[in-house]
């Protein structure tokens, strides 16, 4: 997954290792905000790529910080 929708400055921080994905509780990369306002959803890579066809219209803001998995090596 590349690129995001919205932007960081729209959250107070980034995501940090305390953030866990919602499905399985591994570290979060992506955070979802949902245009409903229901929230924020949480995902680590994995997760984030089987959801994202589906979940990425139907938010306001698609943050992806997997590039710092890379970045960690």
């Amino acid at each position: 997954m590349t690129g995001t929708t919205g932007t960081l400055e729209a959250h107070t921080n980034t995501l940090t290792a305390l953030d866990r994905c919602d499905r399985c509780g591994a570290q979060a990369y992506v955070r979802a905000v949902l245009t409903s306002g229901a929230g924020d959803l949480l995902f680590c890579v994995h997760h984030a790529r089987q959801v994202q066809d589906s979940l990425r219209p139907k938010t306001s803001e698609w943050v992806d910080e997997s590039e710092r998995l890379a970045q960690a090596r």
